[in-house]
């Protein structure tokens, strides 16, 4: 048996490193691909490497039943293998990452009755603290006070491994210094021992490459991040700096896709993060970082014990029943699960098949900041106790064929958990002019973000929409979203007839793909001073030819710029990436 678990421990583990090279490798052309400026194929990495999980789960679990019986769970033999499992881990960069992919093998061969700590990995096995990574430092230090502001910054904007020359090095640093002298030195003091720590490893997502770090001043941590961009002549350039809270916040944001960001050792980049900016969970970095496996561990261990610290219920979600979706929450836990009805009235004409689609489409586009991201779970048990009772007759009435009791236990096959929001038609509800204008005009500038990533929200309804706890609108209803590309954008025709200027119905015909931008105010508000307000602000999203030209632009892969931080910070508003 000895042998056997052993042989059956390294095989898991040679089916994680093969994984992570395949990652890596995925990863580190993010660097040729800034420099050549090509987008399109950023675009399809990001979709491979998210792919990239399943398809050496799946390699490594047939192999295992190929060379080995496992017909039979032997339940001291898997105990065996956990422990020769754990003594290879000893050495490894990245155990919590073989630990999540040991239990993803695990659970994919046995029954969920086998899912406990004897087994699987339901608490870490090994710490990841002060794991680093032995060839390469994951951070660097400058000292400012000692060498000067300027000359810390220009060895910090030389160490970055772009690969590319600067357009015009003295006139990013002197940007630089120049923002930190009226943004920051006014409200702190440089102590003597001030220091600058930069990670290593430059993070890459759509058109930029940014420079993370944070300031150390006694025990005053300051988070920064340095965009930069290509300017198409094979040149970059510094497009800000990024240092306010919320702005920090928004570049990290569970709505906006995963960086790409080369680390042999990515605990001790998720430490240098969790440092950086303490209210992100490990689960919310990992997540970040392109490790959403690994993220999905972290909530999943984080949930446990959340519940086993509480004594609340989970609950009917407040807003508005969907038509698709059963939505349930527990109030002092900041989620939402969201689980797929089994049957849908009309007027909705889609399928199970045709939602889970739409989901997997908004995990691999480009977020923009916009569309919440979602974490999948198969077979999740939650304790009966801890629902209510509304929450089980909603259960049972609308997904009984998703639902199993298993002695104390409610299983749900298949779940999708979101971050909470508040859904925006009650915010508007709730909130004073000034506030609620404001989330107006960014719903409307979240339908053009959208589109400018090839999505059409397709329900625009207010309900489909939350508002984030710092004023952002996110949307979150993905069972009607459609590729722009696949749209067909219209113009209402002038009735020829007093008979059609008066008809109930459209005289005209309307295919299934037709949109019509002109009865998008419908969906906004039937307050006045608010569609006013969206028509002055955001006049383009109401005419077709608006929506025609961005089509025309994503078929020809011109990719518009959405910026993941504030307009007003960028050194130089009207300069664009390549």
């Amino acid at each position: 048996m000895a042998d056997a678990a052993q042989s059956i421990a390294e095989a898991v583990l040679r089916g994680f490193d093969r994984h992570y090279a395949l990652f890596l490798e995925i990863t580190r052309g993010a660097r040729a691909r800034f420099a050549r400026c090509d987008w399109c194929a950023g675009d399809q990495a990001q979709r491979q490497r998210i792919l990239l999980y399943s398809d050496r789960l799946k390699e490594t679990r047939d192999a295992l039943r190929a060379h080995y019986d496992l017909q039979r769970f032997d339940p001291e033999l898997w105990r065996r293998i956990k422990i020769e499992y754990i003594r290879l881990l000893y050495p490894h960069q990245q155990p919590e990452l073989a630990e999540t992919f040991y239990n993803s093998v695990f659970t994919s061969l046995f029954h969920r009755r086998y899912y406990n700590n004897e087994h699987i990995f339901v608490r870490p096995g090994l710490s990841t603290e002060y794991l680093e990574d032995e060839r390469d430092a994951t951070y660097h230090c400058f000292y400012p006070t000692r060498e000067g502001l300027t000359r810390s910054l220009r060895r910090i904007l030389l160490r970055a491994d772009h690969g590319l020359p600067y357009e015009d090095l003295n006139r990013d640093l002197r940007r630089l210094v120049q923002r930190i002298k009226t943004t920051v030195l006014p409200q702190i003091e440089f102590q003597q021992h001030f220091q600058l720590r930069v990670l290593n490893a430059l993070f890459y997502r759509n058109k930029a490459a940014y420079l993370i770090g944070m300031g150390l001043n006694g025990d005053q941590v300051i988070p920064f991040a340095i965009p930069l961009l290509n300017n198409g002549r094979g040149q970059v350039f510094v497009d800000a700096l990024v240092i306010a809270a919320d702005d920090i916040t928004s570049l990290f944001s569970f709505a906006r896709s995963y960086f790409m960001v080369d680390t042999r050792t990515p605990s001790a980049v998720v430490d240098f993060l969790q440092r950086m900016l303490p209210h992100k969970t490990k689960a919310d970095l990992y997540t970040a970082i392109g490790l959403q496996k690994q993220g999905k561990t972290e909530f999943y261990r984080d949930f446990l014990h959340h519940l086993r610290h509480s004594t609340d219920r989970l609950e009917v979600a407040p807003g508005i029943r969907g038509l698709v979706m059963t939505v349930f929450t527990l109030p002092s836990y900041p989620y939402v699960f969201k689980v797929i009805n089994d049957r849908f009235p009309p007027p909705k004409k889609t399928t199970r098949a045709q939602v889970e689609r739409k989901y997997q489409i908004v995990k691999m586009q480009d977020r923009v900041g916009r569309m919440a991201d979602t974490l999948e779970y198969s077979h999740a048990a939650f304790p009966l106790e801890r629902i209510s009772p509304q929450l089980l007759q909603e259960f049972e009435r609308r997904i009984p064929s998703s639902i199993e009791i298993d002695g104390d236990l409610l299983i749900i096959r298949h779940l999708y958990i979101e971050r909470r929001l508040t859904p925006l038609n009650l915010f508007l509800s709730r909130a004073d002019a000034a506030s609620a204008e404001a989330a107006l005009l960014d719903y409307a500038q979240a339908i053009k973000d959208m589109a400018a990533a090839n999505i059409f929200a397709g329900d625009l309804l207010l309900k489909n929409f939350g508002v984030t706890r710092h004023g952002r609108v996110i949307f979150y209803d993905y069972d009607e979203i459609e590729f722009m590309t696949d749209m067909n954008f219209r113009a209402i025709p002038e009735p020829q007839t007093p008979e059609q200027e008066l008809a109930a119905e459209p005289w005209y015909s309307v295919g299934e793909r037709d949109v019509f931008p002109e009865e998008f105010i419908r969906f906004i508000t039937g307050n006045p001073a608010l569609r006013q307000a969206v028509r002055q602000q955001h006049p383009e999203l109401f005419d077709p030819a608006y929506w025609q030209t961005l089509q025309q632009d994503l078929r020809q892969q011109r990719y518009r710029d959405v910026y993941p931080y504030p307009q007003r910070i960028r050194f130089n508003p009207a300069a664009g990436c390549g």
